[in-house]
This record gives C-alpha cells, sequence and structure tokens, in this order.
C-alpha cells in the first residue's frame, strides 16, 4: 500500500525547507527575505547584517539539508513498505532535523533582537509535529492492517483445512499421508 499522506507531506516539507534555502541565497535579500516568507517583518538587527554570508551560508545549507532529508524520506516512502524495520528512522530524523534549525533560527532571532519571531517558529514546530503525528499514523495502521490481513487469512486456511480433515473423516476417505481403514486392508 503506497502512503499518500506520507508522500504528500514529506514533499511538501521538502520544497518548504528548499524554498527558503532558495530565498537565504538571494543575493539581495538573504536571511530577511527568508524570514520575511515566515511572517517575519525584520526592520534592523543589533549585531550582524542578516545578508552577511557568514549568516547566510550556514543557514542556506541547514535548510538545503533538512530539505534533502525530507526528499529521502518521500523516495523511501515509495520504495519501502511500512513493515521495513528502518522505515520510520529517516522520517524522524528529517523531522528532528527541520525542528533543530528552526529552534536555531529562533535562537539566533531571538539575540539578534527581531521580534515575532517566537510566534512563528512556534507555528512551524506545531505544524511539524501534527505532520510527523500524521505520518507515524499512518505508517503504523498499514502495518496493523496488513498484519491483521496476514491473521485473517492464517485463520481461513486453518478453517478451511479442518473442515477438509473433518469431512474426510466423516467420508471415510484417507488423506496421502493417513492410513485408514480402507488404506490398509484395500485391493
Amino acid at each position: 500500500m503506497r502512503h499518500v499522506l506520507t508522500s504528500f507531506l514529506s514533499v511538501h516539507w521538502a520544497i518548504v525547507f528548499a524554498l527558503l534555502a532558495l530565498i537565504c541565497i538571494d543575493g539581495d535579500r538573504g536571511v530577511t527575505a527568508a524570514l520575511g516568507v515566515l511572517g517575519v517583518t525584520v526592520e534592523s538587527a543589533r549585531f550582524v547584517n542578516l545578508e552577511n554570508i557568514v549568516v547566510v551560508a550556514p543557514l542556506a545549507i541547514a535548510l538545503l539539508v533538512v530539505s534533502v532529508l525530507f526528499f529521502w524520506a518521500f523516495v523511501d516512502t515509495l520504495i519501502n513498505d511500512a513493515a521495513s524495520p528502518g522505515a520510520d528512522s529517516v522520517v524522524r530524523i528529517a523531522f528532528i532535523s527541520a525542528s533543530g534549525v528552526l529552534s536555531m533560527i529562533l535562537i539566533g532571532g531571538a539575540a539578534q533582537g527581531i521580534n515575532g519571531l517566537f510566534m512563528v517558529v512556534a507555528v512551524q514546530l506545531a505544524a511539524l509535529l501534527v505532520s510527523y503525528v500524521a505520518m507515524l499514523a499512518e505508517r503504523r495502521s498499514a502495518a496493523v492492517s496488513e498484519d491483521a490481513a496476514f491473521h485473517a487469512t492464517a485463520h481461513n486456511m486453518a478453517k478451511a483445512a479442518a473442515h477438509n480433515s473433518l469431512l474426510s473423516m466423516i467420508s471415510g476417505r484417507t488423506s496421502p499421508n493417513r492410513t485408514g481403514p480402507k488404506a490398509k486392508g484395500g485391493r
């Protein structure tokens, strides 16, 4: 079973973080434009110019790494099933990395005295959390439904075998592996 919600959310977050990284490395605007996309207006920073390469490069690289991790989670969703042992590890790493990058943006923004950043990052972290829970629930429900289908099939096969054995015993026929009354004194 393909995981539609997991695939969609993985692609969504990959695109979001890739666009933020692309906006960061734009030579004219830098981090100020990326924060503007998130919903924060930056009047002035206290200590460091937010268009400086020392600020832009690490943030853009971190955002690109998170984007690649979400894309990797998307590809992993397409290739592997939910029952594989490492199915949740890539998704977990991607969400932990995204939360870490957003936390670093919050810490850096607070150090720079950027107002309104806490609420924007809190909303983004909440959206990441909801996405992670939805993806985890979809993966777990798929694994449970596969287990339930396996158990139902095994139960039906056992019932059919017991029924056939009972009919065989009632009719007096023997199976190839058993020796019954007709097999001993037969022909």
